[in-house]
């Protein structure tokens, strides 16, 4: 499991978590299809996290 916030640093989408928590709080994350403001939702593998027009497999992500 890992953390929205932290995925968006992890794939390089936000370079601090502070830009992490802006782009979430502001509505710009999807997470499965649905627009996520928690920035503590916890990430499992099949979960799809789309930002910027960019879909990211959370299982491609982290093994």
């Amino acid at each position: 499991m890992i953390k929205l916030d932290q995925f968006l640093k992890l794939v390089g989408i936000a370079p601090t978590g502070g830009q992490a928590k802006l782009m979430i709080i502001d509505g710009d994350v999807k997470v499965n299809g649905t627009v996520e403001t928690r920035r503590g939702r916890k990430l499992v593998s099949g979960d799809r996290v789309t930002i910027e027009g960019q879909t990211f497999n959370v299982g491609d992500v982290i093994q």
